[in-house]
């Protein structure tokens, strides 16, 4: 077969997919919008645009050349959303990393990384001061200094502050075209086995996510939308999957982005009120820390649109977020995806549902957004049926998903064995195409001789009003092989004391409705305080099946 190949006129311009080239809507359509940092600092779209350029060159005169790594520290920032712009336009890899790892692991993902510039807050002047002598790629470090946040005592060698940088520097820059499949970002997954994995993407890969992600968002005929008449502040950490990347989807828009730092439930609650915040995304706990903090109680949500991922959305959180006015839904995805993989938008054709179904659906893990070819297989990576009752393992192709590992081909292999990218998720799909995750293959519980979803089972266990949060692992049963238990916090404030036999009976009664498997009701539960978490808010089970045993 012959292909039919273009001939470009010679003076075309062939228009690169670079970072770069997301600036020029919002800059040409709302150069005075608002970008407002902790509701203390403002600045406009077009003053961004300055401050990308400035940043850009001050970080050419500390050395940073096209294909070197700046590393950056700090909280949900207006800095931050220049970083990730100006270090990938300039050329250079931006490495986000996840300050809520253990420094010795912040030094493994550094030197693993081979950053040569770190940008360091004041808060994380202590970490770095502890592993500075450890730190085997880094030549020069740039302070990130903050009114309010006081620096400990510290030997770290700055070259330079990161405002005092920008002042001395030109307010334009001559960004540089350059081949689209360049690596712009690169961050640290954060597995509860082994050492952290680094993930990259190029120019190209973020650029048609931003454009794919932001069509799949706006496609709604109502609600579960994001438009240009939101306001959006982030609640995922910028140093996770670029805050699922919807700062990048929010600049292109133009929107009045806010940035909270560090996560304050009383100064996020605060920001969502006094800057009319209308749409965010998040994992579960940060939802629920939020619903239930007292500044909360009389503040107006009913304009609120919130995805939540990281994980799955337990339905008890979904009605009472849904009480509140929250027009909540499901996102999934994971870090090697970049991460947007579908999404639970009620389709035109739902027509006037009952709440309990409309809670199910929006619990569910959705529809796949444009250009995502998402398939259910089994061992032999053969499909299975689409009947909402058979199960496999999800894998993916889609133009933005990380092509490897960053130096690690054994495992970059076994991502991408049989051409296709392996998430470990096992789901079914039903009839409309709708994906529903029924757990991680390390944490699927088998009882009985039958697979046990922890997810559907600590979904129904948030359903009592006496559950704050619950996680469900599997614990070896010498009789049914394996068996679940409950791990369950009780919510405050409650009248009456929640106790274990609360919760059996509670799933008892789904399961002689014929909801579930007997094996599914867990024969042990615990009245904990707290439950165990990644460094990005997902529940730790690993962790917490160690701490259980």
């Amino acid at each position: 077969m012959h292909d039919q190949a273009m001939n470009p006129t010679p003076s075309a311009y062939a228009y690169p997919l670079l970072i770069k080239h997301l600036l020029h809507t919002p800059l040409a359509h709302a150069p005075n919008q608002e970008i407002v940092y902790r509701g203390q600092k403002r600045l406009t779209y077009r003053t961004l645009g300055e401050r990308i350029a400035r940043l850009a060159g001050g970080l050419s005169g500390l050395g940073a050349q096209h294909g070197s790594t700046v590393a950056v520290m700090d909280w949900d920032s207006h800095r931050y959303l220049e970083c990730y712009f100006a270090i990938p336009m300039k050329g250079a890899v931006l490495q986000t990393v996840n300050v809520r790892l253990s420094p010795s692991e912040i030094a493994y993902t550094i030197n693993h990384a081979g950053a040569e510039i770190l940008l360091v807050h004041t808060d994380f002047l202590p970490v770095v001061e502890a592993i500075k002598d450890k730190l085997e790629t880094v030549r020069t470090f740039v302070w990130i200094e903050e009114e309010g946040s006081e620096a400990c005592a510290h030997t770290i060698p700055f070259s330079d502050e990161y405002e005092s940088l920008l002042a001395r520097s030109a307010s334009t820059y001559a960004f540089p075209d350059f081949d689209e499949n360049t690596r712009a970002t690169t961050f640290y997954t954060t597995g509860t086995t082994g050492l952290p994995k680094g993930v990259y993407f190029s120019h190209r890969q973020l650029v048609l996510h931003t454009i794919t992600a932001m069509a799949a968002l706006a496609s709604p005929v109502s609600g579960q939308r994001f438009h240009r008449g939101d306001v959006y502040m982030p609640l995922t950490p910028m140093f996770h999957v670029h805050a699922w990347g919807i700062p990048y989807i929010a600049t292109v828009l133009g929107v009045k982005q806010v940035y909270p730092g560090r996560y304050v439930p009383e100064r996020l609650v605060q920001l969502v009120r006094d800057e009319e915040v209308t749409f965010s995304h998040c994992v579960g706990t940060i939802l629920h820390m939020l619903l239930n903090c007292p500044e909360a109680k009389d503040v107006d949500l009913g304009k609120w649109k919130v995805i939540i991922g990281g994980g799955a959305l337990p339905h008890g959180l979904a009605r009472a977020a849904l009480d509140r006015g929250i027009d909540i839904f499901t996102g999934y995805g994971m870090s090697e995806t970049c991460p947007m993989l579908s999404l639970a938008q009620l389709r035109p054709d739902s027509g006037d549902i009952h709440t309990e179904e409309e809670v199910r659906l929006r619990c569910k893990t959705g529809y796949p957004v444009p250009l995502v070819d998402l398939r259910i297989v089994n061992e032999n990576m053969e499909d299975v049926a689409h009947d909402g009752k058979a199960y496999g393992e999800i894998v993916v192709r889609a133009p933005w998903l990380t092509q490897g590992y960053l130096k690690n081909p054994e495992a970059s292999g076994q991502l991408w064995e049989g051409g296709y990218l392996h998430t470990q998720d096992i789901a079914n799909i039903d009839a409309t195409g709708n994906l529903q995750i029924t757990d991680r293959i390390k944490d699927v519980i088998k009882s009985g001789g039958e697979w046990v979803s922890s997810l559907e089972i600590e979904s129904l266990i948030s359903q009592h009003p006496g559950v704050a949060e619950v996680a469900v692992i599997g614990v070896k049963d010498e009789k049914w092989g394996e068996r679940p238990v409950a791990l369950v916090v009780p919510r405050k404030g409650l009248t009456t004391t929640l106790t274990e036999e609360d919760v059996k009976k509670h799933v008892l009664a789904f399961s002689e409705k014929g909801q579930i498997s007997k094996y599914a009701v867990p024969q042990i539960v615990k009245l904990v305080e707290a439950l165990e978490k990644t460094s990005v808010g997902k529940m730790n089970k690993k962790r917490l099946r160690e701490l259980f045993i």
